[in-house]
């Protein structure tokens, strides 16, 4: 049975599009695992080793604008149907990390922690957040008063502060309250 295996990269930052990968592997990888739990390196090789052994694969980014038309959860759904439709091969069954799945044309399944348990979830989970990692180095090139290649978007003391002292940029989600509340203060 072909098993295409779906996680998704940054739902939680405040700036950056919401990755998402699906993978159908033709056998296991050994070094899988979530992708927090890896180090950069660690990632890095084994993003060779997906894309070189993997029977299909696909990496989707769907952008700022479009998380603040219809919100992160939403976003983050059309972004793994469209990782799967991205694949050269059709599942037979969808495994998604989480506990919710959009709607496919095959069986789905959600499962809590999939992208510890389950190696095709692992290695979604790598290719996301390693192609996500690399848009927000890129991104840095350009912005670089917020450092995007260190904090990767998400919400911390230096990022609040870069926002703070530069305001929003292009990059970020404005639909989320830190972002909203300081759009909301230039306002005033």
């Amino acid at each position: 049975m072909l098993i295409a295996g779906v996680d998704e990269a940054g739902r939680g930052p405040l700036a950056g599009p919401v990755t998402v990968s699906a993978v159908v592997l033709q056998h296991t990888i050994d070094g899988l695992d979530d992708s927090k739990k890896l180090s950069e390196t660690k990632r890095l090789a084994l993003v060779g080793e997906i894309k070189r052994h993997a029977l299909a694969w696909s990496v989707v980014h769907i952008p700022v604008e479009k998380i603040d038309q219809i919100n992160i959860f939403q976003a983050t759904m059309l972004g793994m149907q469209q990782a799967v439709m991205a694949l050269s091969v059709k599942p037979q069954k969808i495994l998604v990390d989480g506990n919710k799945t959009p709607e496919f044309s095959v069986t789905a399944e959600a499962i809590v922690g999939g992208d510890g348990k389950v190696a095709a979830i692992s290695a979604a989970s790598i290719l996301a957040k390693s192609a996500r990692d690399q848009l927000m180095v890129e991104m840095h090139a350009a912005y670089p008063e917020y450092g995007f290649d260190q904090h990767k978007g998400y919400g911390t003391k230096q990022h609040l502060a870069a926002i703070q002292a530069n305001g929003p940029c292009c990059h970020h989600r404005k639909s989320f309250a830190p972002v909203r509340h300081m759009l909301q203060m230039e306002l005033l």
